[in-house]
């Protein structure tokens, strides 16, 4: 079995080698980055399996951190800040987060949170909803215009690869999964986020908006998202 590879950005060496200890203590491999763009550069030049971010950084702002790496890597993270606020909370979850933690912490609660974020991932992958109207041909999903590949975490459209954060391609993948079925926000958020009780129904808003723009820039004639006004979504076929 491969060791897990965990990034922990942090730029107070005393927070981070109790953690780190405990950490490697569970035979993970941790990497250690004191900047946003230390953090950055090490995503760009291997994979990690695990991000634990703290927000106050001295250079860049953790949720600018997380805003830039979900553009490109879906890899799960855990934000770690000095501030209880709920808002704060709230916009970490809403930019791509998986949890939340505030200090001061226990190591022992990181790493529960850490497993505990990997088994929901693990349940999730394993509980994929049936997909009877699309074919799927090694494990290639393909619906026209779409094409889905999960062993890759990439949708096609019109035969352009979409930029997706994890959860507007988990959040589009629904919906290509279920054409013409009309989601509400709650059942959206219930699907994907592993914290619904946490987010705002206007996440889903937002990242619908987002999935969109991306769309109209391959195909300006097509809208195959579906306002359903006062309940939720759906994806029509084209």
């Amino acid at each position: 079995m491969n060791q897990k590879q965990i990034l922990y950005v942090e730029d107070e060496a005393a927070i981070v080698l109790p953690l780190r200890y405990a950490l490697e203590r569970e035979g993970w491999q941790v990497s250690w980055a004191n900047t946003g763009t230390q953090a950055l550069q090490l995503l760009a030049q291997q994979s990690f399996d695990f991000i634990i971010l703290d927000v106050g950084l001295p250079d860049l702002n953790g949720f600018e951190v997380c805003k830039q790496l979900r553009q490109k890597y879906q890899t799960p993270l855990l934000f770690l800040t000095a501030r209880d606020d709920e808002i704060d909370r709230v916009v970490g979850l809403e930019i791509g987060a998986d949890d939340y933690c505030s200090k001061p912490f226990s190591a022992r609660e990181i790493v529960a949170r850490v497993k505990a974020i990997w088994r929901r991932m693990e349940v999730q992958t394993q509980n994929i909803p049936p997909q009877p109207p699309i074919i799927q041909t090694e494990g290639i999903v393909q619906s026209a215009p779409w094409t889905c590949n999960p062993q890759s975490l990439q949708i096609q459209y019109h035969g352009h690869t979409l930029q997706l954060t994890r959860y507007e391609y988990h959040l589009l993948l629904l919906l290509i999964q279920h054409p013409e079925q009309v989601f509400s926000r709650q059942q959206l958020m219930d699907h994907i986020w592993e914290h619904p009780e946490h987010s705002l129904e206007r996440t889903v808003d937002t990242h619908i908006k987002s999935l969109r723009h991306k769309l109209k820039q391959i195909n300006t004639n097509d809208d195959p998202i579906r306002t359903h006004r006062g309940f939720g979504y759906s994806l029509i076929k084209l």
